[in-house]
């Protein structure tokens, strides 16, 4: 478990991090059972591993954040980026009002782009 919470210029600096980023991925992806049944049998999930931000919204005011998750299926919430617009954080929360999944919302194209642009790495998705 991390010690403290990394913020923008913590996360520029982990190159694994960022050669990890998984854009393809949301919370709800994140939170499926391992195991579960379908009307076919037993359907497992695939391994996720990787850093996959999100929007927390658990508290008054959103936060974007980014959650380390493991190929053993642990997960945790390791970075809060407080530097974004609460504007483009409430229009994805509006854009994504479908998508919620325990308080946590996807992140949308506006703020991929300004995380892309604000880390200085390439989209790979």
């Amino acid at each position: 478990m991390f010690m403290h919470i990394y913020s923008l210029s913590d996360i520029k600096s982990e190159t694994y991090i960022l050669e990890n980023i998984r854009w393809d991925l949301m919370p709800k992806d994140l939170m499926k059972p391992v195991i579960s049944l379908s009307k076919d049998g037993i359907d497992k999930k695939e391994h996720i591993k990787g850093y996959v931000f999100y929007i927390d919204t658990t508290d008054e005011k959103p936060v974007l954040s980014l959650m380390r998750h493991t190929a053993a299926g642990y997960a945790e919430t390791l970075a809060q980026i407080d530097e974004i617009p609460q504007s483009l954080l409430l229009d994805a929360i509006e854009e994504n009002k479908g998508l919620e999944y325990f308080m946590m919302y996807p992140i949308n194209k506006n703020i991929k782009d300004w995380l892309i642009k604000e880390l200085g790495v390439e989209d790979k998705y």
